[in-house]
């Protein structure tokens, strides 16, 4: 399959544009010189998907593209999902509905061991609001999902017509919105002139992998070239779940393709104590960035992530001269959100 059949194959399910065009690919040239003669003569790129300006931009938009787009085909009105208290996905699911008109109602749970007035009123949660969803602030150990479909049934009662999405919008059908992004990242490595060793991202719930993954796959690629670093479950948890998520976004591109285990690959190394648990390597990664380029990832996702290719760079695990692309993936207001353990951390 070619880059145009793929897209062909996703125009068959119906899409709500949520981005002004392809994200820019830009090359990290202060922070090679930051890194020196360590980096071996590789080159490093970023792809820039903390850019699209609705909602303060991210990653859960190309999924919301799908979502959204098969949300509005059901003739829905309200747009329910689950997250934790500064969940990404929910706060670009609540921007995304309003450019949608539809309402938006979350639910959020306690899944990061904080109770910081940061944490809990400033970041997304503070953008939530602003974007107008209503927000049901659940206790630890809460079923959001559970209470969310419970929410649902009561809306078809009352009349309306709820589109209920899981956490991360990672369901097969918002996957889609990577794999176009996997046929947008073939068409710019054609205009570099160059073919990426390696692209770097954060798993949470494994949505931007499988879908990278399926759409490497369909067009005839190699998966193997994508690698992230899992910030929500093991990496014994995470493989499967990624493998089975790729799989599924296949059979709705190209049924007959397939996949072999072995190319998804996932590193455990940077999870540290949890989801959402500062790591002192998280920190300098995060400060490392911004002061060499003045960019600016998140210390949930992108933070732990970068942290792991600076340590693939400084062990020398890459090919000396190579092309590395590190996704972006947004998240920066959860920066504001993590302002006291930052401050805790002094760099």
């Amino acid at each position: 399959m070619r880059a145009s059949q793929l897209a062909a194959a996703l125009d068959r399910h119906p899409r709500l544009p949520l981005l002004d065009g392809p994200t820019p690919v830009q090359r990290l040239e202060r922070l090679e010189q930051a890194l020196g003669p360590a980096l071996r003569g590789i080159r490093l790129y970023a792809k820039r998907d903390d850019l699209p300006g609705l909602g303060g931009g991210g990653n859960k938009l190309r999924k919301l593209e799908f979502l959204l787009g098969e949300a509005r085909a059901q003739g829905a009105d309200t747009f329910l999902t689950v997250g934790g208290l500064q969940s990404n996905h929910a706060r670009l699911s609540a921007a995304a509905a309003a450019r949608a008109g539809l309402a938006c109602e979350l639910f959020l749970s306690r899944q990061v061991p904080r109770a910081d007035a940061d944490y809990e009123r400033n970041g997304n949660i503070l953008l939530d609001g602003l974007f107008g969803a209503r927000i049901h602030d659940l206790p630890a150990g809460a079923d959001p999902l559970a209470q969310a479909q419970a929410r649902a049934e009561q809306l078809r009662a009352d009349g309306r017509r709820p589109y209920l999405v899981g956490s991360g919008g990672s369901s097969p059908l918002g996957c889609l919105g990577y794999a176009r992004a996997a046929a947008e990242l073939a068409a710019q490595e054609a205009e570099l002139g160059i073919d990426f060793d390696l692209v770097v991202l954060p798993n949470g719930s494994a949505g931007t992998h499988a879908g990278l993954a399926a759409g490497l796959a369909a067009m005839g690629r190699s998966a193997s070239r994508v690698k992230s670093f899992t910030v929500l479950a093991p990496a014994e948890r995470a493989r499967p779940a990624t493998l089975e998520k790729t799989r599924a976004t296949l059979d709705l591109l190209a049924p007959a393709s397939s996949l072999e285990a072995a190319q998804i690959e996932i590193d455990g190394s940077q999870l540290g104590e949890g989801y959402g648990i500062p790591t002192e390597a998280m920190f300098a990664a995060v400060r490392l960035l911004a002061r060499s380029e003045g960019l600016l990832i998140d210390p949930v996702y992108g933070g732990k992530a970068f942290a792991g290719l600076l340590a693939e760079l400084r062990d020398g695990r890459l090919r000396a001269g190579g092309h590395v692309l590190f996704l972006m993936t947004g998240g920066s207001p959860g920066l504001f959100a993590y302002r006291s353990a930052f401050e805790a951390v002094p760099g």
